[in-house]
């Protein structure tokens, strides 16, 4: 049986890395065993990204949602403990939603939660 080299695998191994690499500075972008470091930590970095971006807008609702809850005269901790007492169940974006165009639909959820706390 006839040898077989791995020249072509290789050639298309490197290839592609070199193709994820593309602008980057320097060396990042012509050498394979370089551009292959920086691929990988790209694509790390890129998963880890993406977990976070989550974690920041649960930050963001919760901040809208304590700025419109003390307008109010409540404050974060209180109206969500309110509003679990009542029996609403609404997740943080759609209350950060109505606190940013529906003022007078989340004065009433206010309302309501200052009911059921006090």
């Amino acid at each position: 049986m006839a040898r077989v080299k791995g020249g072509m695998n290789a050639k298309k191994k490197h290839n592609r890395v070199l193709k994820m690499a593309k602008g980057y500075r320097g060396a990042r972008s012509k050498q394979y065993r370089v551009a292959k470091q920086s691929v990988m930590r790209a694509l790390a970095s890129s998963y880890a990204g993406r977990k976070e971006r989550k974690r920041q807008y649960r930050r963001l609702w919760i901040a809208r949602i304590n700025a419109a809850a003390r307008i109010n005269g409540l404050s974060y901790s209180k109206f969500m403990y309110g509003l679990k007492q009542a029996g609403i169940d609404m997740n943080r974006k759609m209350l950060s939603e109505m606190a940013v165009s529906d003022a007078e639909g989340f004065a009433k959820l206010c309302d309501i939660a200052k009911e059921k706390i006090a």
